[in-house]
């Protein structure tokens, strides 16, 4: 990894090993989805239908980014669980990638620290 090197210590040692643990933990869930799911409530239009003065009909709505554009998908209310299953599977590898990369942060912060700590050298 160029000129960093691996920082040492009980500190250092432990955050590579909650790095590796959450490394082996992790799987690409392969059906996951992006966004968040919510029920939402719509009228229809009609004048002589039940929503035109009352909630509306219930709408689920999956909710996601791509290529920094907003997209709504409507899901089925027979498909709300299994969708709900496969965004949760998305979140949880989502946290757990963050988890890693903040490992590798502390790593970072510890190397940088001990660095400092080394006398510069002194040319003769």
């Amino acid at each position: 990894m160029g000129d960093l090197t691996r920082p040492k210590g009980d500190q250092a040692a432990k955050a590579r090993q909650k790095k590796f643990a959450l490394l082996r933990r992790l799987e690409v869930p392969e059906d996951g989805l992006p966004g968040s799911l919510s029920l939402s409530y719509r009228r229809c239009g009609k004048s002589y239908c039940h929503c035109a003065e009352g909630e509306g009909h219930p709408q689920w709505q999956l909710t996601y980014m791509e290529r920094g554009k907003k997209r709504v998908e409507a899901i089925p209310a027979d498909w709300v669980e299994e969708v709900r299953e496969r965004v949760d599977r998305a979140r949880s590898f989502r946290e757990g990638v963050g988890e890693v990369f903040l490992a590798n942060a502390e790593l970072l912060g510890l190397e940088k620290k001990q660095r400092g700590k080394k006398k510069p050298n002194k040319r003769t």
